[in-house]
């Protein structure tokens, strides 16, 4: 949240703008359009890293979706849209650790050229996208939540690309086991700030809610 702004409240009384409408749509197609791209790299080139960044291109295809479904709404029901979002990115973090678990039990080494490819091409994508929302990381929280996926996308880009030189230097799954643990551990920090968050808007909605129910 913005220090000048007095509480959540004073979120609330803020009209959308349209430019941030136009930005999630985009956001939407690219991320959809990367989430096939990486599923199929990264079964063909049996990269933990690509696998995750590929569940990640979905959740956040479908938290895009979501957010443009509650702009219009009040700030406790983008709050609790926020919160929902949060509990996917935590699900996220968990689904990526225990892939990058299953990985290195069974010794599976990825190609590093499929990684470093792909890994390029989503860089791009998801820079792209968080350049877009850049200008609303310090809205609600629904707005934060979108930001801070969108960070931590291009951020887990740049990782699978270290992890693919890594790769390709060793011939050992290890460092694209350690960018996926990587990219889970963003994905349960990132739940955290926005569960915390939208808690905080949810309760400074609160009063205003029963104040309206005693005095219609």
């Amino acid at each position: 949240m913005s220090a000048t702004c007095c509480n959540a409240n004073c979120t609330a009384s803020k009209p959308i703008p349209p430019s941030y409408r136009r930005a999630l749509w985009i956001a939407l197609v690219v991320n959809l359009a990367m989430f096939g791209v990486e599923m199929v790299a990264g079964w063909g080139a049996g990269s933990a890293s690509l696998l995750a960044d590929a569940v990640d291109f979905f959740g956040d295809a479908a938290n895009y979706g979501l957010s443009l479904f509650v702009l219009s709404m009040s700030l406790a029901a983008r709050a609790r849209t926020a919160m929902l979002k949060g509990v996917s990115m935590g699900a996220y973090g968990l689904y990526v650790l225990a892939q990058a678990t299953w990985n290195g039990v069974h010794g599976v080494v990825p190609e590093a050229l499929a990684m470093g490819i792909v890994g390029t091409v989503a860089l791009v994508a998801n820079v792209g996208v968080a350049v877009l929302l850049y200008a609303y990381r310090d809205g609600d929280a629904n707005m934060r939540s979108v930001w801070l996926c969108s960070r931590n996308d291009a951020i887990g880009n740049l990782a699978i690309l270290l992890a693919a030189l890594g790769v390709f230097g060793t011939g050992s799954a290890w460092p694209d086991l350690g960018v996926a643990t990587l990219m889970a551990v963003l994905g349960l920090f990132g739940a955290t700030q926005v569960i915390r968050q939208a808690r905080m808007e949810l309760r400074s909605d609160n009063p205003r809610t029963s104040a309206a129910a005693i005095h219609p």
